[in-house]
């Protein structure tokens, strides 16, 4: 049994066709549907979420509350401004920060950095699109987990 369980979450599908800076660009119809989805699978087949560290892009904090009104407990949820624009390196930053006690965690945010970040902790490409999830197991504690060996349990987007 690993030691913690990090979910990563791709925001979902954002709308382009707002003059909106990219912080506040709103997610597009189609993202409206991804996450509920996303919320539904992860409420069935996820582990149950101790924290949620978010992205305060606008579109990130939607996808979150999508995905929230989902879950039949929702955890404590952290909105991080490193976790915008983040390179897998600043992620991992966050992550170390994380306190022992949080088990599971959802880190919601962003591409390339989670794309970057999964692939840094398990050696693999996985591509997120949209609305997808990965679930690594991290054998180390949270402050450890630069070093540590994850494997990934699960990847990709939910069915429709």
């Amino acid at each position: 049994m690993p030691d913690h369980t990090l979910v990563l979450l791709r925001h979902a599908k954002s709308d382009w066709s707002t003059a909106d800076d990219d912080a506040q660009r709103p997610l597009a119809v189609r993202g409206r549907k991804q996450a509920p989805k996303t919320g539904r699978w992860l409420s069935k087949h996820g582990p149950a979420l101790d924290r949620a560290v978010v992205s305060p892009a606008e579109r990130a904090r939607s996808t979150w509350d999508l995905v929230c009104a989902e879950l039949s407990r929702v955890p404590p949820t952290d909105l991080d401004d490193r976790v915008y624009a983040a390179s897998a390196d600043e992620l991992l930053t966050v992550l170390a920060e994380l306190p022992e006690e949080a088990g599971t965690v959802v880190l919601v945010g962003h591409n390339p950095g989670l794309e970057d970040l999964l692939e840094l902790l398990t050696g693999e490409a996985v591509r997120m699109p949209t609305a997808a999830l990965a679930l690594v197991d991290v054998p180390a504690p949270w402050s450890g987990i630069r070093d540590a060996s994850c494997a990934l349990r699960a990847a990709g987007r939910p069915p429709t």
